[in-house]
């Protein structure tokens, strides 16, 4: 287990972690000190605990608007799919009215064939 050392509001945490996620806590701790210091320059000194739950809950507004577009887009490949199964599924029977269709003008046109040169004969 690896231990970092995160800079946060101009404070120094100590965190246990484990192995290959350093980058990633100080990627998340980055972000935690960005939207702190946002939150600052627009209001100011207003207590660390007021700050640190302005900056928690804007968070977990960023998290339920991705986690809403998450399930939007679940649903749409669940109908993508759907439709894609729908359209596998008929595509026989289409396939098979082609089919027909075109054996049905190959009867014609041998018929046809026949008759002419039944015809050129006489």
């Amino acid at each position: 287990m690896g231990e970092l050392a995160l800079t946060v509001a101009g404070k120094v945490y100590r965190v246990a972690c484990d192995e290959g996620e350093e980058a990633r806590l100080t990627d998340l701790a980055s972000l935690v000190d960005a939207k702190i210091s946002a939150l600052k320059a627009r209001f100011g000194e207003i207590g660390d605990q007021r700050l640190t739950l302005m900056v928690a809950i804007s968070l977990a507004d960023e998290w339920s608007e991705a986690m809403d577009r998450v399930r939007e887009l679940e649903a749409e490949i669940g109908r993508l799919k759907s439709a894609a199964v729908q359209q596998a599924s008929e595509r026989p029977e289409w396939t098979q009215t082609i089919v027909q269709s075109l054996g049905e003008a190959a009867r014609r046109i041998e018929g046809l064939t026949q008759r002419m040169n039944e015809a050129s004969r006489d």
